[in-house]
């Protein structure tokens, strides 16, 4: 007596992984528009997340003067190059409360993000400059330099309201934020590429996508 075959049912079986791989292997234009949205989402959250977690991550030659880049005024540059004053203006204060929940409140880091983001947005909306990476960089240079500079007014504002200090220790306050300005723009504009290249690639393409 022969024993019924069974090989039939398996070929019926749905091969849903496979079908997630030819998914996957799609032109990212064959794609769903909703999901493509999803996604552009999911990468630009995780870039800002991947800043957040490099902030007190320091690699060889990462530092200079025991200071590091920060990856977050990268961002907030390389996210208002393209976009109106007010998204990078948002985006800055919105990134900005996130590194005051990882360091400290007082002073904001808000209002330095937000002028940076504010600023960025406002040069290239006046076509001030060309977007390549020599412009990026010098675009990341003055940001920093303006983000440090606002930080350490904020510092100096505070002193005075919680008793005031002499006009030395107000000035050793400034001459200690122009070497740290100094050595952070130089890093930031530095190690921009890193963000400002992958992060610009994905949004164009993104934009294309759109609109087509």
């Amino acid at each position: 007596m022969k024993m019924p075959s069974f090989s039939g049912s398996r070929h019926s079986k749905p091969r849903t992984p496979q079908r997630r791989l030819k998914m996957l292997n799609k032109p990212l234009e064959r794609w769903h528009p909703g999901i493509r949205k999803l996604l552009n989402w999911a990468v630009t959250v995780g870039s800002v997340l991947f800043c957040l977690l490099m902030l007190p991550t320091r690699f060889l030659g990462m530092e200079l003067l025991g200071i590091g880049p920060n990856w977050l005024l990268i961002w907030v540059v390389a996210w208002s190059v393209k976009r109106s004053v007010w998204e990078g203006m948002l985006a800055g204060i919105v990134l900005g409360l996130l590194q005051d929940a990882m360091t400290s409140p007082d002073p904001t880091h808000a209002i330095t993000l937000g002028f940076v983001g504010f600023l960025t947005a406002l040069l290239q909306k006046q076509r001030f400059m060309e977007e390549d990476f020599i412009s990026i960089a010098l675009i990341v240079f003055v940001m920093a330099v303006v983000a440090e500079t606002i930080f350490g007014l904020q510092l100096t504002l505070m002193s005075y309201a919680e008793g005031g200090q002499s006009l030395r220790q107000v000035s050793s306050i400034w001459a200690y934020y122009q070497r740290v300005a100094l050595a952070s723009a130089i890093l930031n504009s530095l190690w921009a590429p890193v963000i400002y290249y992958p992060l610009n690639l994905w949004w164009q393409k993104m934009k294309l996508l759109e609109q087509g």
